[in-house]
C-alpha cells in the first residue's frame, strides 16, 4: 500500500500528538510528587496499541510496542554546577551523574543485541540460525527496552528540574513497581542459562554463526562479546539499589527525597526478591526434572516425579576414596542433590550426538569431526539414593560404635574395611586421629620414663631428666601439628554415613563417602541444610505453616522457619508463674566443634523471666550451644520481673567522655532486670553465675514496666507515666542511681521503649513521645485515634516503625524520621484456628527477624509478613503465613536469637589445597557440658549487619561444563586461560557475585581481602516464643495448658 504526501503528514502529526502526551504525563508525576508519578507511569494511554502476533515474531503476552525516538526525546543531561552548593549536595549530583551515565550505557547495550545481532540474524539469507533458536536466545530483550525506554522518559524530564527538585526516589519507585517489569525481568532471567547454553551449542554446531559473532566483536569498539552485553540485565537492580543507597546515605535527615528513596529501595529489594523465588523454583524443577529423566528405577523416578518433592541443594563435589594406608586411590566428580526427604548422589556425564549443519545424522559417517558434536546436556547416572533419616555426618575422630547386625565398609572398596575389627572408624584422610592418639601415647610413655629417670641414683651421658623434656616437648609439638591437620582437614570434607544395601545373611550393610566441598562455606551449608531436613520431616512440620490469603495453601517446610524443639519452662511445682520477658545474651563457646556450629543454635544464653504473686519472682537461664536448649541456671528474686535489657558496655569515646583521672574499671555486657516493686538489678553476662553487680530503685517506686539503653544513658519506663534516665558512674560502667531524671510523658504506664538512633521513643497511651538524647526534649505524636487504646509493642526496621496496640488486630508502619503513618494491616485468622468465644485476633508481642515480621496474638497463634531487610521502608510485601504450631494461651514473648561464626572456620590452610590433599580436618566436638569455655564476644552484643551489598543473587547454572570455549565478557585477546587450565576463569566472573552457587561465584576472579571479608560472613538465626501449652492448629489435640512452654524455630544459615 502507497501512502501519499497528506497521509505520511497526517501520520506524522498523530504521532507528535501521541508522544506529547505521553511527555505530558510523564512530566505531571516528575512535578507533584509519589503519587502522581505512579498514576502518570502506570496510566493506560489510548494511542499504545498492542502489537499483532505473528509467526516470524515471538508472542508478546499483552506487552506494548513504543518506539522512542532519541530525536524527539534526547537523553537526560544534567545542567552545569550551580554555585554555592553543600558538599552533600555535590556528591548526590555525582551519583545523579552515574545513575545517568549507567542507564545510558545500559540502554545502549540493548539496542546493540537488538540491532547488531538479533536482527542481521533474523533478516540473514540463507539463515544462519533457524528462527526456533533465534527467539529463545533475545527473549523479553525488546520489552526490557521498552520499559527502561519510558523510564528514560521520565529520568529526563526529572534531570532537567533538579536543581529546583533535588528528587529522584519517587521516579524509581513510579517506574518499576508495575507488574510488567517483574514480568518481563524474571522472564528473561530464568530463560538466561537456556539462552546461553543455545549460544554456545550454535557456536559449535554452526561455523557460521561463529564466525558472525566473531566479526560483530571486533567491529565493535569496546571488543565486548555478546556473552557480556546479555549479562547486564542480570546486573542491573543490584546496580541501582547500590547507587540509591548512596544516593541515601548522602541525603540529609528532613530532606524530600528521603523517604521516596527509601520506599524506591523497598520497592527494588521486592522485585530482586521475587526474582530470586522464581529463579530458584525455576532452577528447583529444572534440576529434578534432569534428575529424572536419567533414572532407570522405576521406583525412584516415580519418587522424584512426586509433587511432594523439593529441592534444598545440590552442588557438584568431589568424591575421594582412601587407601588404607592413606594413599587416594580414586577421585572422581559427583552431582549430589539434597532433596525433602532423600539424598542423591549420581555421576555426570555429557553425551553427544554427531550432526551436521541442519539435519542430524541417522547413521555415522566417519570419525566424527568436535565442530559436529553437540552436546545435549549433562546427564546424570545415579550411582546411589538414601532416605534422609537414615543419612549421617561423621566427622574426622569421631567413634562409631559398631552394632553386631551391621556391617561398615567404605564407599568404593571392594572389600569390607578392616577398621570393623577395632570396635570403631576412621574417616576421612585416613589415620590422622589415629595418629594423634598414638602421639597422645608416645607422650605419656616420655612422661612417666622422664619421672622414672629422675630417681636414677648416678649421672649418665644422654639419660638425665632434661633429655626427656625435651622428648616431652617435641611430642607436644607434633601433637598440635596433628590437631593442626585435622582441624583443616573437616573445613572441606563432607563424610557421611549411608545405609547400603544387606548383605547376603541379612545383616544392613552401610558405607561412608567422603567428598570435598569447594570451600569451607559449602561444607557449613551442607552440614547445616541435612540437619534441617531432618527437622522439617517431623510430625509438627509437616504442615508448618498454612497462608490464609492464599486458600490456606501450605509452604513447603525447608522454606519456613522450622520447628527445631519445644521444652518446659521452670519446674512443675512453679507452674503457677506467669512468663513475662526473655533476653537473649550472646555469648561465644570457644570449645564448639565445626559441625556442632553448623547444626545449633546461635551461640549464647536465653534469660527467661517471671513472676507470680507480688512475692517473689524467678529467672531460668538456657544455654543454646546445642541444637536443643539446656537449663543450666535458675534463681528466685523477691519481686516478680517485668523486663530484661541487654546493655552493651561503654565503648571507647563513652569512656573518654565520662572517665576521669581514674582508670574505669572494665565490667563487660551486662543484663539490667526491672522488677514490680521498683527496683532495677544489673546482672554480669559473661556465663552463667549470674552475679548481681548492682541494685538500686527508682525514686518513683513505681514498677519498672520496661527498659532501654540508648549512647550512655539507661531509660526506664515507669508505670506513673514518667521516663526515668540514669548516666553511668564516672570512671565506671555501672550506672549511678543518684544521676536520675525524669520525663514526664503522660498519664497512663509507660509500655515500652524503642531506641531510634539518637533518639528513644516512649508509648504512652495512644501517643508515642520521641526523647532526644542527652537534652531529653520530646515531641509527641498520635499513633491511634482512639484514646482508650494503648500502643503495647513496638519493633523498628530500616526507616520504619511497626506498632501493635492493646484492642484490635491491626497493626500500623510510621515514619522514623517524618512521624509519617505508612501503612496499617490487619492480622486475619481463620475461624476455625479460634478456641470458642473468641471472635477476634488481639496482638501481644511483635518481632522482625531475617525479613519476617513475626507477630504473636493473645490466642496463642503467631502469624509472620514479609518485610524489607535493607534501609528502605519495612512494608508488607507479600502474603502472611499462619503457623500450624501454636500455644494454647498467649504468646508473652519472641525474642530473636543470631550469632555470625567464627572467621577461624572459614579460613582455608592452603589456597592450592586440591581433592586428594591428606590434610586438613575439623575441631572435635567437646560434648561434656562441663567444659564449655565461654568467653565474651568482642565486649558488643551480636547486632545483625545491614545487607550492603548486591542483594539479587540469581542461582544461574553455569554452561562451563558443555564442550567449546567458554563464554566470556572479555575479547579473546585479553583472555590468557585454556579450557583446561587451574586458574579461575572468567565466564561467571562476568556474573560478578550474581550467584551463591558455588559453581557459578568461585569461578570468577578472586576478590579483594575486603570484598572477601564481607561474602565470608555466616550467620544463624532462631526465634524462641514463650507461651502456656502447646497445640497444633491442624486437629483438635492439645498439651496441658497449665505448663509454661517455649517453641524455638530455627532458620537456615545465612552467608
Amino acid at each position: 500500500m502507497r501512502l501519499g504526501a497528506r497521509d505520511v503528514s497526517q501520520l506524522k502529526q498523530n504521532y507528535d500528538i501521541k508522544v506529547q502526551q505521553l511527555m505530558k504525563a510523564a512530566r505531571n508525576g516528575t512535578k507533584d510528587g509519589l503519587e502522581k508519578t505512579k498514576i502518570a507511569m502506570m496510566r493506560k494511554v489510548s494511542f499504545l496499541s498492542k502489537k499483532d502476533c505473528t509467526d516470524d515474531t515471538e508472542e508478546d503476552s499483552g506487552y506494548l510496542d513504543v518506539t522512542v525516538s532519541d530525536l524527539k526525546h534526547p537523553p537526560p543531561q544534567l545542567s552545569p554546577m550551580p554555585e554555592g552548593l553543600s558538599s552533600q549536595q555535590v556528591v548526590r549530583r555525582h551519583i545523579l551523574g552515574s545513575i545517568i551515565q549507567s542507564e545510558r550505557s545500559y540502554l545502549d547495550s540493548l539496542k546493540r543485541i537488538l540491532l547488531e545481532y538479533k536482527k542481521p540474524l533474523m533478516e540473514a539469507e540463507p539463515r544462519i540460525l533457524s528462527l526456533k533458536k533465534i527467539q529463545p536466545i533475545f527473549y523479553r530483550l525488546k520489552e526490557i527496552l521498552q520499559c527502561h525506554s519510558m523510564f528514560q522518559i521520565a529520568l529526563a524530564s526529572r534531570v532537567a528540574e533538579w536543581d529546583n527538585t533535588e528528587k529522584i526516589g519517587d521516579l524509581f519507585v513510579a517506574s518499576f513497581s508495575k507488574s510488567m517489569v517483574l514480568d518481563v525481568y524474571s522472564d528473561y532471567v530464568n530463560n538466561f542459562t537456556n539462552a546461553m547454553a543455545l549460544i554456545k551449542k550454535a557456536c559449535m554446531s554452526k561455523p557460521a554463526f561463529l564466525e558472525f559473532l566473531k566479526k560483530k566483536q571486533a567491529a565493535s569498539t569496546d571488543r565486548i562479546t555478546l556473552y557480556g552485553l546479555m549479562v547486564k540485565p542480570i546486573q542491573r537492580f543490584p546496580q541501582f539499589i547500590l547507587l540509591l543507597q548512596d544516593m541515601l546515605k548522602n541525603t540529609p535527615v528532613g530532606h524530600q527525597d528521603r523517604l521516596p528513596l527509601q520506599l524506591a529501595l523497598t520497592e527494588l529489594e521486592t522485585l530482586a526478591e521475587k526474582l530470586n523465588e522464581q529463579k530458584r523454583l525455576a532452577e528447583q524443577l529444572a534440576e529434578i526434572q534432569q534428575l529424572t529423566r536419567s533414572v532407570s528405577d522405576r521406583n525412584l523416578s516415580k519418587q522424584l516425579n512426586s509433587d511432594q518433592k523439593q529441592l534444598i541443594l545440590s552442588e557438584t563435589l568431589i568424591e575421594t576414596v582412601y587407601g588404607e594406608k592413606g594413599q587416594v586411590l580414586k577421585s572422581k566428580e559427583r552431582k549430589v542433590f539434597l532433596l525433602n526427604d532423600m539424598l542423591v548422589c549420581a555421576n555426570i556425564n555429557v553425551k553427544y550426538v554427531e550432526t551436521g549443519i541442519d539435519n542430524i545424522f541417522e547413521e555415522p559417517r566417519g570419525p566424527p569431526d568436535i565442530s559436529s558434536l553437540v552436546p545435549i546436556g549433562p546427564k546424570y547416572a545415579v550411582k546411589w539414593s538414601a532416605p534422609l533419616l537414615q543419612v549421617q555426618v561423621v566427622e574426622v575422630g569421631q567413634e562409631t560404635p559398631q552394632r553386631k547386625d551391621s556391617i561398615y565398609q567404605q564407599s568404593g572398596s571392594k572389600r569390607l574395611s578392616s577398621t570393623n575389627s577395632q570396635g570403631k572408624l576412621f574417616l576421612g584422610p585416613p589415620r590422622l586421629y589415629q595418629e594423634l592418639q598414638e602421639l597422645q601415647h608416645d607422650l605419656s610413655v616420655v612422661e612417666e620414663v622422664t619421672l622414672l629417670v629422675g630417681t636414677l641414683q648416678g649421672s649418665y651421658q644422654n639419660l638425665n631428666t632434661t633429655v626427656g623434656q625435651d622428648w616431652c616437648m617435641a611430642l607436644q609439638r607434633l601433637i598440635r601439628i596433628k590437631e593442626d591437620e585435622i582441624q583443616c582437614a573437616n573445613k572441606c570434607r563432607l563424610r557421611l554415613m549411608v545405609p547400603g544395601k544387606p548383605d547376603k545373611s541379612g545383616r544392613p550393610v552401610s558405607f561412608t563417602v567422603v567428598f570435598s566441598t569447594p570451600s569451607p562455606i559449602s561444607k557449613i551449608s551442607w552440614v547445616n541444610r541435612l540437619h534441617l531436613a531432618k527437622i522439617a520431616l517431623r510430625e509438627e512440620n509437616l504442615p508448618g505453616w498454612v497462608c490464609v490469603e492464599d486458600d490456606e495453601k501450605t509452604k513447603p517446610p525447608f522454606w519456613c522457619p522450622l520447628l527445631a524443639c519445644r521444652l518446659h519452662v521452670f519446674t512443675p511445682k512453679m507452674q503457677d508463674l506467669k512468663l513475662q520477658a526473655a533476653l537473649y545474651n550472646p555469648v561465644h563457646c570457644s570449645l564448639l566443634g565445626f559441625s556442632a556450629a553448623s547444626t545449633s543454635l546461635p551461640q549464647g544464653y536465653l534469660w527467661v523471666a517471671s513472676g507470680g504473686d507480688d512475692s517473689h519472682g524467678q529467672v531460668e537461664i538456657f544455654s543454646l550451644n546445642r541444637p536443643t536448649p539446656r537449663s543450666v541456671k535458675c534463681f528466685s528474686l523477691g519481686s516478680p520481673v517485668l523486663c530484661l535489657e541487654y546493655i552493651t558496655e561503654p565503648s571507647t569515646d563513652e569512656e573518654l567522655e565520662t572517665q576521669t583521672s581514674e582508670v574505669p574499671s572494665k565490667i563487660g555486657n551486662t543484663i539490667c532486670v526491672g522488677l514490680l516493686d521498683g527496683n532495677i538489678l544489673v546482672y554480669g553476662s559473661v556465663d552463667t553465675a549470674a552475679q548481681c553487680l548492682l541494685t538500686f530503685c527508682n525514686p518513683e517506686g513505681c514498677p519498672v514496666l520496661c527498659l532501654k539503653q540508648s549512647a550512655n544513658f539507661l531509660f526506664a519506663g515507669l508505670s506513673n507515666g514518667k521516663v526515668a534516665v540514669y548516666n553511668r558512674k564516672s570512671g565506671e560502667g555501672l550506672w549511678d542511681p543518684d544521676s536520675c531524671r525524669h520525663v514526664v510523658i503522660g498519664c497512663a504506664p509507660v509500655l515500652k521503649l524503642l531506641q531510634i538512633d539518637e533518639c528513644v521513643w516512649a508509648s504512652c497511651a495512644n501517643q508515642v513521645s520521641v526523647i532526644e538524647g542527652s537534652s531529653l526534649k520530646t515531641q509527641s505524636f498520635e499513633v491511634h485515634p482512639d484514646p482508650m487504646v494503648s500502643v503495647t509493642h513496638m519493633v523498628r526496621a530500616g526507616g520504619g516503625v511497626w506498632m501493635a496496640f492493646s484492642e484490635g488486630s491491626s497493626l500500623r508502619l510510621f515514619h522514623t524520621e517524618t512521624l509519617e503513618h505508612l501503612q496499617e494491616i490487619n492480622i486475619s485468622t481463620p475461624s476455625a484456628y479460634l478456641s470458642p468465644g473468641q471472635k477476634t485476633v488481639c496482638v501481644t508481642s511483635l518481632l522482625i527477624c531475617q525479613g519476617l515480621l513475626w507477630v504473636g496474638t493473645a490466642q496463642g497463634i503467631i502469624v509472620t509478613l514479609p518485610v524489607p531487610r535493607l534501609e528502605g521502608i519495612p512494608k508488607i510485601t507479600g502474603k502472611g503465613m499462619t503457623s500450624l504450631n501454636a500455644h494454647s494461651g498467649p504468646v508473652e514473648f519472641l525474642v530473636a536469637t543470631s550469632s555470625i561464626l567464627s572467621q577461624d572456620f572459614l579460613k582455608r590452610d592452603s589456597t592450592t589445597e586440591g581433592a586428594d590433599s591428606s590434610s586438613g580436618a575439623e575441631d572435635k566436638e567437646v560434648t561434656n557440658s562441663s567444659q564449655e569455655s565461654l568467653q565474651q564476644a568482642n565486649g558488643s552484643p551480636q547486632v545483625e549487619a545491614k545487607a550492603k551489598g548486591v542483594v539479587l543473587q540469581y542461582h544461574l547454572r553455569s554452561t562451563s561444563q558443555l564442550p567449546g570455549k567458554l563464554l566470556t565478557a572479555r575479547s579473546e585477546e585479553s583472555s590468557d586461560y585454556t579450557q583446561d587450565s587451574l586458574e579461575h576463569t572468567l565466564e561467571d566472573g562476568s556474573i560478578y557475585e550474581l550467584s551463591d552457587d558455588p559453581e557459578v561465584w568461585v569461578r570468577g576472579p578472586g576478590p579483594s581481602s575486603k570484598e572477601a571479608a564481607r561474602r565470608e560472613k555466616v550467620s544463624s538465626a532462631a526465634v524462641i516464643s514463650g507461651g502456656k501449652g502447646f497445640r497444633r492448629l491442624a486437629n483438635s489435640s492439645t498439651s496441658d495448658s497449665s505448663e509454661n512452654m517455649l517453641m524455638v524455630w530455627q532458620l537456615p544459615i545465612t552467608v
